[in-house]
């Protein structure tokens, strides 16, 4: 059997491929939390609740309306992103001239609520939601079998990504969206409606946690502690990437993915503290993150 660094060549592999897709969960939902940190300023902590919606919302719409994992895909961001917009226009909306602290406390205790009245109902147990059957199975790569929907998964993410970040840097509309982080009040002077901006912006950075939902529902089961699991680690990369930084987001996200996978290879007793300690090392050298601006 050929070995690569003395690891046998299909689990180094394996492990790759599970970092590459932890990475692209973590690019998603580091992506909408730049998003919303970038224009709102705000420190989303329900992040993690609304990936968690999102996963439950296409659970709910199989389960109670037979309504499949393809459409489920646009109609569970769609529900999540909607009820992100009525928290942003009734709760955070009231917050933006107070200390960032306020909007924190707010999306942390929003996600307690919405953990434990889904814990309530559902139980802490996770439960399955089938791949579609276009998705099953696995492909021969030569060195490695790679599960169909584990492909679709990385390859879905980075079509989101890139979509996402051609958005916000080259059209019209995320040229207001980065105008108005720098200056609100002359945007609007021109004639944009900047609330709007700033409520649209909440439902698109958590119609991104619900898109990452729907595509790990398949892969871990649905569970309400989903996202508390996940929430702190997304924070960690988004730190290292820099905070507001959409293209840090993607990058690091899995750059630090395929790195904690590869860790598990050659060192596992420190996979689940590897992203913690580059953090560290990169707030001490470069406090902004790698892809951050100094203020």
């Amino acid at each position: 059997m050929s070995t690569i660094f003395g690891i046998p060549a299909p689990a180094f592999y394996g492990q790759l491929l599970i970092g590459l897709i932890n990475g692209s969960f973590y690019a998603l939902l580091s992506l909408g939390l730049a998003v919303i940190f970038g224009l709102l300023r705000v420190i989303n902590f329900a992040h993690g609740a609304q990936y968690m919606l999102g996963a439950f919302a296409a659970y709910l719409l199989l389960g109670y309306a037979g309504i499949g994992y393809w459409p489920s895909l646009i109609l569970a961001p769609l529900i999540v992103g909607v009820t992100a917009v009525v928290i942003e226009r009734t709760m955070l909306s009231r917050l933006y001239n107070l200390d960032p602290l306020y909007g924190l406390l707010l999306t942390f205790g929003l996600a307690l609520i919405l953990e434990g009245v889904f814990r309530y109902w559902f139980g802490a147990a996770g439960q399955p939601y089938s791949p579609p059957s276009q998705l099953t199975g696995a492909v021969n790569l030569g060195f490695m079998f790679m599960p169909i929907y584990r492909g679709w998964v990385v390859v879905a993410s980075l079509i989101i990504c890139l979509s996402t970040w051609l958005l916000i840097e080259k059209t019209r509309l995320g040229a207001y969206l980065r105008a108005a982080t720098e200056n609100a009040t002359l945007v609007q002077a021109f004639g944009v409606n900047v609330p709007r901006l700033l409520t649209l912006t909440y439902g698109l950075g958590a119609a991104l946690a619900a898109v990452a939902g729907v595509l790990a529902a398949p892969i871990y089961q649905v569970s309400p502690l989903m996202g508390s699991n996940l929430i702190i680690i997304v924070f960690a990369v988004v730190v290292v990437g820099g905070m507001g930084s959409i293209l840090g987001a993607i990058v690091t996200g899995y750059m630090l993915g395929v790195l904690e996978g590869l860790t598990k290879v050659f060192y596992p007793e420190a996979s689940s503290i590897v992203i913690f300690v580059i953090m560290a090392i990169v707030l001490l050298i470069r406090p902004a993150g790698l892809f951050g601006r100094e203020e």
